[in-house]
């Protein structure tokens, strides 16, 4: 069975936001407004994009 990937895209740029967000939004691998990553949809990324909602996109592939 193929494990499931999500698209996490950076709307927002992490400029005046909290240091522990943005580790986490670089963690994600995403370093610029408009920047597009590609992850398995794991608990442990799962819970950084519930982290970081307000500042990214998901969606499903």
């Amino acid at each position: 069975m193929k494990e499931s990937r999500i698209k996490i895209r950076l709307l927002k740029s992490t400029i005046g936001v909290p240091l522990k967000i943005k580790k986490v939004v670089f963690a994600l691998g995403l370093s610029r407004p408009n920047s597009v990553v590609i992850h398995p949809a794991t608990p442990s990324i799962l819970g950084m994009v519930e982290k970081t909602k307000h500042m990214i996109e998901v969606t499903e592939l």
